[in-house]
Order: C-alpha cells, then structure tokens, then sequence
C-alpha cells in the first residue's frame, strides 16, 4: 500500500531563496512546455495536408512534442538558459510530466467520456510544488534531509517513519504558512485482507446536510459546516484584500492572510474527517456508502454546503483507513437507496421535504435517512456474501477456505 506522510521544513534563508527560484524557472518551464504542445495541435488538427486541386503541400508536417521528445529538448533548455542547470535533472523531468497529465486530460475522455477543460498557463506564484522521484532511503539523518543540490534542511518530524517503509518519491509543497514536505512512502505491513468479517459489526452510512452522516444504527454525526462559521472572517479578508493596489507589498501579505485563513478551514475539516472515519472503524468491520457523482451536486443550489460538508474527502478517507486496518469500505449503487423500503423493497416515493419513511404495505416508520442507510447497509453486506461465496469455490480443496461469520453463529 502506498501512503503519505507530511512534514513540515524549517529552510533557512538560503534555501528558502532556492526553493523559490526553483519554482519561478519550473513555472516558466510548465508554460513554455504547455505553448509546444497548444502549437502542435492547433496546427494538427485539420485532417488534409494537401491539395486535391493542385499537387502541393498545405502545411509540413509538425513532429508531436510528446513526453519523450521534450524530457530529450530539456539538454537544449540548459544551453540556452543555465539557470536551470542549478535544478535537479528528475525535478525538471516531473515539471514535463506534469505538463503531459494536464494536456492528455484535455484531449483525451475518461472512461465516463468526458474531457477536463483546458489547461491554464501559470501565473507569478500560481506553481506550488516540485517532486524528486527517487530518493535514498537514508535521506533523513536525525532532524535533517538531505535534498539533492539543496541540501541537508530542517525537518520537524512529528511522527518518525515505521520500519520497513521505502520512501518512493519526496514532494516539495509551499504552503501558507510556509514550506512542506510529503514522502510518498510504500507500506509493506499492511494486513491482508480476509473474508472473516463481522457481520454483526456491518453498518450502512448515508451522507446529509442536515446531518454530516446517519449510521443504519441510527447513529448522527452532526455537521460542522468550518466554512460557513468562519464566512464573516474571510468576508473581512477579502475586502482587504480588494482595497489594495495590485503588485503592492500589502496586497501581497493581505492575499497571505486570506490563504491562511482558508489553510485553516482545510485542516479544521480534513481533522474531523479523519477522526470521525477512525471512529466508524473502531467499531465496525464492514462500512457501506453511497457511490454518489460529489460534482454534479456541487453544481446545484446546495453547493456551497456540499463543498463545505466535504464529502469526498472523507470517504476517500474512509476507504484508505479500512484497507490500513484491514477492513471493508464498499462503495454501493446509490438508485432507489432512498425511495426504497428497507423492510419489504416497496418503492415509496419521496421529495427532498419529505424527511421521513412511511410504507404503506408493511408498516414501516422511520427517518428517511436511517432507512436509505438500512438499505446501503444490504446492498454492502450481499456483496461481501457473494465475493466471500466465490472466494470459498475457487479455492476449495486448494487452501483452508474463507468463510464470512457473524457471532450469532
């Protein structure tokens, strides 16, 4: 398994100097790879290369400047301009890669069919990061790591490294309030995963706005909607903010302000993410949810609750602490989990206003919620059965088999 560890730097000056001209000259270098790229397709994209009148060329053919054809082109850019001479080979390459997932991202569709839109140019201080990606595994010595054509830089390690995690690749962030570093590190004592869950300890979870999620326990988590308490604070910074004249000193800190601010809110809620989802693990060894579409419902009236809520962020969360802890966080269809009765299947319409379940056929009363989290909670625990089941066929008279339990048995 491959996981993260951030930690912050203490960079003295000169250092904090080199990280800053690095990110300048890998900001140009991003807009200059991305121009090549924008040149070559708008000269590509007509099919006809010649005349069918007249025997002629139209256009000569323009060689694609692809990954491969511009990590070579970098040995040019170090003649022309020696600056970037000072910049490790791998950092400039990662910059080229960076440009090539942004450009294939605008051309080619996703496995749904969609295309993301077209990549930008980098304006002055709009580049955040760089990437080294390999690293000797005994980069950190004490309180330091050592970065190549850096040096060795202050870490405070908040958390040390567990034994036998390789570090894959070290990023450089610069942040609000100052300078990161995230080690991408591969986990190799992860336990495996077995079909030995709980089904007495299985849970349906339904996200909400009124409520941050319901458990099938009837269990609530209230919601703690950060950014709306803290409204009248950026509200406040942001008029700052407008006030000052553009390119100013002030107007430079008051922008540093106002990211700080939204730092704040960002670690405020990602805290609570991790806390609630440690807390659904802590007691359940099976957790089902909606696989909802997060993007198309941000673009409906209640998008600002839905960003704030931050749904995404915790079930990727979820999803990452169940396979560290060797459990189960199954994504379920979410079509019909509300309209459906959890007791007897019946279909019972409802609108959004409508917050609570009544069926007609078997009788059952409950909150709206507690039933969509019932039903999420039997699609979840049937397909565990099922994949168990199929698990147990293919490996029989081959290995002891599988089985899934609940304590009733």
């Amino acid at each position: 398994m491959i996981r993260a560890y951030k930690y912050k730097l203490r960079p003295n000056s000169w250092q904090a100097n080199q990280f800053d001209e690095w990110l300048n000259l890998l900001r140009m270098q991003y807009n200059y790879r991305l121009s090549e790229r924008f040149n070559w397709y708008e000269s590509t994209r007509c099919p006809l290369d010649s005349c069918s009148l007249v025997s002629c060329s139209i256009a000569p053919i323009l060689e694609q400047p692809d990954y491969y054809w511009q990590k070579r082109d970098l040995l040019n850019t170090k003649k022309l301009f020696p600056e970037y001479r000072q910049i490790h080979s791998q950092v400039l390459q990662n910059c080229v890669e960076k440009v090539k997932k942004a450009f294939d991202r605008y051309i080619k569709a996703d496995k749904t069919g969609q295309r993301s839109g077209k990549p930008r140019f980098k304006g002055k201080g709009r580049y955040h990061s760089f990437t080294y990606s390999q690293m000797k595994q005994d980069c950190i010595k004490g309180n330091r790591i050592t970065l190549p054509k850096i040096g060795d830089v202050k870490i405070i390690l908040h958390r040390p490294i567990p034994d036998g995690f390789k570090i894959k690749t070290v990023q450089i962030v610069k942040a609000a309030d100052g300078y990161y570093v995230t080690l991408t590190l591969q986990d190799v004592t992860v336990p495996t995963l077995r079909y030995d869950i709980n089904l007495d300890r299985a849970v349906g979870i339904d996200m909400g706005l009124k409520d941050f999620l319901i458990t099938s326990d009837a269990d609530t988590v209230t919601i703690p909607q950060f950014a709306r308490k803290a409204q009248k604070d950026k509200k406040l910074r942001n008029k700052s903010v407008s006030r000052k004249k553009k390119g100013s000193n002030r107007r430079r800190k008051a922008v540093k302000r106002l990211a700080k601010h939204h730092q704040k809110v960002a670690r405020q809620r990602r805290d609570f993410h991790c806390k609630t989802a440690k807390r659904l693990l802590d007691k359940y060894d099976l957790i089902g949810f909606e696989d909802l579409n997060v993007k198309s419902l941000a673009r409906t009236r209640m998008a600002k609750s839905i960003l704030d809520a931050g749904w995404s962020e915790f079930l990727s969360i979820l999803v990452c602490k169940a396979e560290s802890a060797g459990k189960l966080a199954i994504a379920v269809n979410p079509n019909g989990t509300t309209q459906n009765c959890s007791s007897c299947g019946t279909r019972i319409p409802k609108t959004i206003a409508d917050r609570w379940h009544s069926c007609h056929v078997c009788g059952l009363e409950l909150d709206r919620d507690v039933n969509a989290a019932i039903n999420v909670k039997n699609i979840a625990v049937g397909r565990t059965v099922i994949k168990a089941q199929r698990a147990s066929d293919a490996d029989a008279g081959l290995a002891e088999k599988p089985t899934l339990y609940s304590s009733a048995s």
